[in-house]
C-alpha cells in the first residue's frame, strides 16, 4: 500500500471524507500517477463519484495511456478537485506534447488553482507555436491573473480577433480587463499588494474600504472571517455615494431586492443616497441595485444582473474572494470569506427580527468613523478613494457583468 492511499484509508476509516481529501493533497504531485490515481479511486468511491472512480481506475491500470490519464484528469476537473488533475496531465502531455485538448485541460486544471504564473508560463514556453485561439487567448489572461500587466498587454498585441463567433464575447471581455488595467496602473500603483486596482482590473468593481486587520500577515486588505457591523455596512455605503459622485452617476432610485437582508441594505442605501426605493426590475436604468451577498441571492434573480441596463449600478455589501459570485458587482463594500450579518443570530446572540426599515435606520445612524485596526493598513481616505474612483471612471460600469473566478495577484490567507 503506497503512502497517499494509506493517508486516504485512515481518513475514510474514521469516516472524514473531507480529511481524506486533506490527506490527498500533499501527494497529489509527489505520488506516480498509478499511485495517485489508486487513492483517487478510494475517495471517489467513498464520495459516490462513480465517473472519477471509474476513470481513477483506468488510469491506474494504465498510467502511460495518455487518454487514460486525460480521462482521469478531467473528471478530477470536472468534480472540483483540479489539484489532482494536475500531474496526471502534466504526464499525459509529456507523452504527446503537441496535443491541444491535453494541453487546455492541464491549464484549466491551474486556473481552478488559481496558480496562473504556471498556466502562463507552460503556454508561453510553445513561443511561435502557440495557436491565437484559444491559446494565446488563454496566455493574455493568466499572464494578467498573475500579476503581470505589461506581459500581458504583450502577448494580446499578437492576438488577432477570433474568427469563430464562439470567442467574441471573451475577446472583449479581455479587452475591457486590460484596459481597466491600464486605467488602474495609472491610478495607483497596480502591484502584487493593490488589491484595489486588481480587483478593479478582473472584475470592473470598485472596492469601498480595506480591511484593517491582518494587512502584514497575509490578508493584505481582505477579511477572512467576519462579524459584520451597521457601521461596516454604512462606510461600504458612503464609498459607494463617493463613487456615484465622482463618476457623474446620478442615479434616480435604489432598487430592492426580494431577499431580507438586501432590502435591508438597500432601505439603507436610499437613506444614504436620498432617493426613493422601487422594486428591482432587470430592465430598469438610472438605479442602484443593492445586495448584501450575492451569493445568498435568489440564483435567478442574480442571473438577470448580468446585463447591465443603462446607468444601473449594482452595490454589493461583502463580496466573497474564496468563492466569487456567479456576477461581478460594480460596486464592492469590503472581500470576505466568511461572515455574520449584524443582524443574523450567533451564539447566545438572538436574530434581530425587527421590520427591515428599523435596521436600515440602525446602518443610517451608524459611526461613521473607520476601525483604526492593527495599525499595518495603509490609510485610505475619502478624498483618495474619490480620486481614484474619478480616475478610473472612464472604464466603469462597462460590459456585462462577468464572473471572475480568480481572486487575482494580490495575496490572502483563507480562513480554515
Amino acid at each position: 500500500m503506497t503512502t497517499a492511499t494509506h493517508d486516504v484509508r485512515r481518513s475514510l476509516k474514521a469516516g472524514d471524507l473531507p480529511g481524506a481529501l486533506r490527506a490527498l493533497r500533499p501527494h497529489a504531485e509527489t505520488a506516480s500517477p498509478a499511485d495517485l490515481a489508486k487513492a483517487t479511486r478510494e475517495l471517489a468511491d467513498a464520495a459516490g463519484f462513480a465517473d472519477l472512480a471509474r476513470a481513477a481506475k483506468t488510469a491506474a491500470k494504465n498510467p502511460r495511456d495518455p487518454q487514460a490519464l486525460y480521462d482521469f484528469g478531467y473528471a478530477c476537473v470536472e468534480r472540483g478537485v483540479s489539484f489532482l488533475a494536475v500531474a496526471p496531465l502534466r504526464h499525459a502531455l509529456a507523452l504527446l506534447p503537441d496535443s491541444r485538448k491535453l494541453l487546455a485541460e492541464l491549464v484549466s486544471a491551474l486556473e481552478d488553482g488559481h496558480r496562473h504564473a504556471e498556466a502562463a508560463a507552460l503556454l508561453a514556453a510553445r513561443g511561435e507555436r502557440l495557436p491565437a485561439w484559444p491559446e494565446t487567448y488563454l496566455l493574455v489572461h493568466n499572464t494578467l491573473c498573475a500579476g503581470d500587466f505589461e506581459g500581458a498587454r504583450a502577448a494580446a498585441i499578437r492576438l488577432p480577433a477570433p474568427e469563430d463567433e464562439t470567442w467574441l464575447g471573451a475577446h472583449g471581455r479581455q479587452r475591457r480587463m486590460l484596459g481597466r488595467a491600464e486605467l488602474a496602473r495609472a491610478a495607483g500603483p497596480l502591484d502584487g499588494r493593490d488589491l484595489r486596482g486588481w480587483h478593479f482590473a478582473l472584475t470592473g468593481a470598485l472596492l469601498g474600504t480595506l480591511s484593517p486587520y491582518g494587512y502584514g500577515a497575509g490578508m493584505t486588505g481582505r477579511y477572512a472571517f467576519l462579524g459584520d457591523s451597521h457601521a461596516l455596512a454604512r462606510r461600504g455605503l458612503d464609498r459607494l455615494a463617493l463613487a456615484l459622485a465622482a463618476a457623474g452617476q446620478r442615479p434616480t432610485t435604489v432598487s430592492l431586492l426580494p431577499g431580507r437582508a438586501d432590502r435591508i441594505l438597500g432601505l439603507a442605501a436610499a437613506g444614504v443616497l436620498g432617493l426613493p426605493v422601487v422594486p428591482y426590475a432587470p430592465d430598469r436604468g438610472d438605479t442602484v441595485v443593492v445586495a448584501y451577498d450575492l451569493n445568498a441571492c435568489d440564483p435567478d434573480v442574480v442571473r438577470t444582473l448580468r446585463t447591465r441596463a443603462t446607468g444601473q449600478v449594482l452595490h454589493e455589501h461583502l463580496t466573497c474572494w474564496t468563492d466569487p459570485p456567479p456576477v461581478s458587482a460594480d460596486s464592492s463594500g469590503l472581500l470576505c470569506q466568511y461572515v455574520i450579518a449584524p443582524w443574523a443570530a450567533h451564539g447566545d446572540r438572538p436574530a434581530d427580527e425587527r421590520p427591515e426599515a428599523d435596521i436600515a435606520r440602525e446602518i443610517i445612524g451608524a459611526d461613521t468613523e473607520p476601525d483604526e485596526g492593527d495599525g499595518e493598513t495603509p490609510a485610505d481616505p475619502d478624498e483618495a478613494f474619490r480620486a481614484y474612483a474619478a480616475a478610473v471612471a472612464p472604464g466603469w460600469l462597462g460590459g456585462a457583468r462577468d464572473h471572475m473566478g480568480s481572486p487575482g495577484p494580490v495575496p490572502g490567507s483563507r480562513f480554515g
